[in-house]
């Protein structure tokens, strides 16, 4: 054991799990150098945090500049980086949603997207869906399903929380075949509705667009548009959590896009500033006027170095046309994945969208070959590859490079994945 992990494991909580023991010198881009002068091609994006690469010198420069005027305000001053987020967010999300609520984490904006359904609406019923992440604040927690162990040992936890099934087909929760299936999902939620609680008393339905941590599906688009009409139907307020999916991850700027929906409140953190701490939860000027003021408040919520990160991340991506590029290594790596399943009965399942590729290990009884991944993982790592998992049973492995990836970089990383899995 090294000096740093010794020292480490000795005052940072062992609650706190870490993917590797890479002790990082730097990092810049799509790589990261250890301790040992080894490189990495990192394709965890740090948790599909840092989209367009490690310490993108145009997003430093900007938070130099802020840090020069201005750190914190505290809600107590006025400044100009906190608009201009607002002002670009107001451009690329979907639908009419033009005003904004800043805060740290995404879990922090879950939470400040559930009090405002529910202020708004004067409901307090909540629905969300099996294998859903949306963090692990008690209230966020009471949302999320991807596996029960985020949530032993912590209840009771909110309640008024439903839970329906989110269409993961692969293994559908009913027991069906995708080309048979009639969305029996939406069949199940219509059930909830009509026996544990009634449609006027649901403040909101809470949905990842697609599944992140709990084993990165992606649902039919007919699942997607039934709940947008659903809820439009009974005046329940639709929550996306963009919180994994958003910021290019998957070739648009939100998931939601892909399905031709439009949330009334939309929530985003991790790749929104680059790696600098910020989220913000989103809906129209009408939905966010009908909480009073000092309904929800923050201290370090939208700060002015983090919120100057913001913008010039989402300047580089519109500049350098990183949703086309994400777009195309996404198809293009979803090919050679998909090439590299029909030549292993190991691999049972291939899907993503854009760079937020999920690919699945299975024994040959078609249950989860957690084993079989660690052991790719671990190869991978020992080549200069780094790769997490995700999924219930931990079998999947997630495929998220940072956006700025060049076909030279995705044939290199996964000709190693693919001698891994060999």
């Amino acid at each position: 054991m090294t000096d740093l992990l010794e020292r480490g494991r000795k005052h940072i909580t062992p609650a706190l799990v870490f993917h590797t023991d890479i002790e990082v010198r730097k990092a810049s881009g799509l790589y990261v150098e250890g301790a040992d002068g080894k490189r990495y091609m990192d394709f965890s994006s740090g948790l599909a945090t840092v989209n367009i690469g490690h310490c993108p010198p145009e997003v430093l420069e900007a938070a130099r500049r802020q840090m020069d005027s201005l750190v914190h305000s505290g809600c107590i001053f006025r400044y100009s980086s906190e608009v201009e987020l607002a002002e670009r967010l107001a451009r690329i999300t979907p639908g009419n949603i033009d005003m904004f609520f800043f805060s740290n984490s995404g879990a922090e904006a879950i939470e400040g997207a559930v009090k405002l359904a529910r202020y708004a609406t004067g409901r307090q019923g909540v629905i969300a869906f099996i294998g859903g992440f949306h963090g692990r604040t008690m209230g966020a927690l009471s949302l999320t399903t991807s596996a029960a162990r985020y949530r032993q040992g912590f209840h009771p936890l909110v309640p008024g929380v439903y839970h329906a099934p989110y269409p993961y087909c692969f293994r559908c929760h009913m027991g069906l075949e995708r080309a048979t299936c009639a969305i029996d999902c939406i069949e199940y939620l219509e059930r909830i509705l009509r026996y544990q609680i009634t449609p006027d008393e649901v403040a909101c339905m809470v949905i990842e667009p697609v599944l992140g941590e709990g084993g990165y599906i992606v649902p039919p688009a007919d699942f997607m548009k039934k709940i947008r009409e659903l809820c439009s139907k009974h005046g329940i307020l639709l929550i996306a959590d963009e919180v994994q999916s958003g910021f290019g991850r998957t070739g648009r700027w939100f998931a939601s896009e892909h399905f031709g929906i439009e949330p009334d409140i939309i929530v985003m953190a991790k790749a929104i500033a680059s790696g600098f701490p910020l989220s913000a939860f989103g809906a129209s000027t009408e939905l966010m006027s009908r909480w009073r003021p000092g309904a929800h408040g923050t201290t370090f919520g939208g700060n002015p170095v983090s919120c100057a990160a913001s913008v010039a991340t989402i300047d580089k991506i519109e500049r350098d046309r990183l949703l086309d590029n994400a777009a195309a290594m996404g198809e293009y790596a979803i090919s050679r994945l998909l090439e590299i399943k029909n030549g292993n009965k190991g691999i049972g399942d291939v899907r993503g969208l854009g760079l937020m590729i999920g690919v699945e290990f299975i024994k040959a009884d078609g249950s989860a070959d957690r084993e079989r991944l660690e052991g790719v993982m671990k190869r991978c790592l020992d080549n200069g590859l780094v790769i997490i998992d995700c999924g219930i049973d931990k079998n999947i492995a997630r495929i998220m490079p940072p956006m700025t990836v060049t076909r030279q970089e995705m044939d290199r990383a996964l000709s190693i994945f693919e001698e891994a899995v060999r």
